[in-house]
């Protein structure tokens, strides 16, 4: 008895089967296809389109995955499909797709996504007034609009500057709640009809932030070495004084500008924390990275240096002080750019790879998996074997670089890393001790990629802290700087 029958092979985890059972739409290779049962064929939905419903920003040496589908209309007659910013509809008669948003969200750099109110529901009705988020990738500030499932034209609802977050529909009321918040509010419970007529607000959980010199965020713009469009976020300090320059840290990974509206919580974990340090007379700088294949780590200094330039020129950012700080890819990328310059007066690597070669022959202990297909495949980007580009895994490992590092460097690791082998900290460390550079090496024990236990957590905190204070701001080294800490075994 035949049980199933085969419509695609190879597709990428992007599919769904209409409510009737009688469709499927599924993304391959950079089209969206619908596959009809009765017929046993497919067609493909999106291929006479001039806009792209691949990942126009992906940057990894894998498959381009799409954006996905938010699903069918109830009767099957239809199914949602997204491109980077708008909402389309395809009917399953071929009578065309239809731009839903009508191509605004291009036009004004502008996501759209549909908003499921109810978790129940797994289709969407005909004739339905849907919730619609927003999202401005120049200003990243958010909003909500209404789309008519049946008919083009997105209405706005509410937007400013802000993020808004989507809690829930009412199930026996005419009302939802949501969360409101940018760097200098807490995102507090909103509470507001469907047409956001008149929005209440509900909690007041932090009142004592404005008792705080907690600083404000604003957006900067400037070009990568290779002339690509980049922005990022600058936290300037409490209390900024117009034409006073301030020491600063750099926190980065990859995207970091949507952060701009994003209420920072006061926590203790791996990272610095914005509003303690902006508090204490610093800057704080979230760029953007943009990657290229075959060289990540060139790829992100040329975005990172420039970037920081910026605020220099602004006046913001004193030259002789600016940190570095970043943690696990960031790491990497931390280790790697303090040995192409020199203009970062202290920096802070948290569970770096620091040698390519000997990582990628490793495994990744939180999985089991070959660390092999993160270099070939995925976030390390070199996009191939070790045996096909020998000279891109040394070209883009900090090791090998070691000797040009003028910068004083900080490295940090948990000697039970389930992602990054820590003996990559030792390569690094061993390798500055060797050179005699500056360096120091924090070693957690029992401790995995983020350290967990708090009274570690708050040691590192305290210690980074500790260690911008005495490079950037010349205050005077503690001992476990200048001297280190004898080894206490068990």
């Amino acid at each position: 008895m035949e049980t199933g029958k085969k419509i695609a092979e190879k597709i990428q985890r992007e599919a769904a089967i209409s409510p009737s059972g009688e469709y499927v739409v599924y993304y391959k290779d950079g089209d969206w296809f619908l596959y009809e049962a009765a017929a046993g064929l497919s067609r493909n939905l999106t291929s006479g389109l001039e806009v792209s419903f691949a990942d126009e920003l992906h940057d990894y040496p894998s498959n381009v995955p799409g954006y996905g589908s938010p699903g069918w209309l109830e009767d099957s007659s239809a199914v949602f499909v997204y491109d980077r910013f708008d909402i389309w509809c395809f009917p399953v008669d071929g009578t065309g797709p239809v731009n839903m948003t009508e191509g605004r969200g291009r036009e004004e750099q502008m996501t759209f996504r549909l908003l499921r109110t109810d978790p129940e529901e797994d289709s969407w009705k005909k004739g339905e007034d849907l919730l619609v988020t927003s999202y401005r990738d120049r200003t990243k500030n958010f909003g909500f609009y209404s789309l008519n499932s049946d008919s083009p034209g997105a209405v706005k609802l509410l937007e400013e500057n802000k993020k808004f977050r989507f809690l829930a529909k009412a199930e026996k009321a005419d009302s939802l709640v949501y969360t409101r918040e940018d760097y200098r509010e807490f995102p507090d419970i909103w509470k507001s009809d469907p047409e956001f007529s008149a929005p209440l607000k509900i909690s007041d959980v932090n009142p004592q932030v404005s008792d705080y010199a907690w600083g404000n965020a604003e957006l900067v713009e400037w070009s990568s070495l290779d002339g690509i469009p980049l922005q990022g976020v600058l936290i300037k300090p409490g209390n900024y004084e117009e034409g006073k320059q301030y020491p600063v840290i750099v926190y980065f990974y990859r995207f970091f500008s949507q952060r701009l509206h994003e209420f920072n919580t006061p926590v203790i974990n791996h990272r610095p924390c914005f509003p303690m340090y902006a508090s204490n007379g610093y800057a704080i700088f979230l760029p953007d990275i943009r990657f290229e294949i075959g060289r990540p780590g060139f790829a992100s200094t040329k975005c990172l240096v420039p970037g920081v330039q910026k605020i220099i020129d602004m006046g913001v950012a004193d030259p002789d002080a600016i940190g570095l700080h970043g943690h696990s890819w960031s790491g990497y990328q931390t280790a790697f750019i303090v040995t192409q310059t020199d203009m970062f007066a202290a920096a802070v690597a948290g569970a770096p790879v620091s040698n390519m070669t000997s990582a990628y022959g490793g495994i990744r202990w939180g999985t089991g998996l070959s660390r092999q297909f993160q270099y070939e495949k995925t976030q390390s980007r070199i996009g191939g074997s070790l045996w096909e580009y020998p000279e891109l895994y040394i070209e883009n490992s900090p090791l090998f670089y070691a000797n040009r590092i003028s910068t004083p460097l900080l490295i940090m690791f948990g000697d039970q890393d389930d992602a990054v082998p820590w003996y990559q900290g030792i390569e690094l460390y061993m390798a500055m001790r060797r050179l005699e550079k500056d360096s120091v090496f924090l070693q957690y024990r029992g401790e995995p990629h983020h350290l967990k236990k708090y009274p570690n957590r708050l040691d590192y905190a305290v210690r980074m802290k500790q260690y911008f204070d005495h490079y950037l701001k010349g205050m005077e080294a503690p001992e476990w700087i200048t001297s280190g800490e004898p080894f206490r075994g068990e």
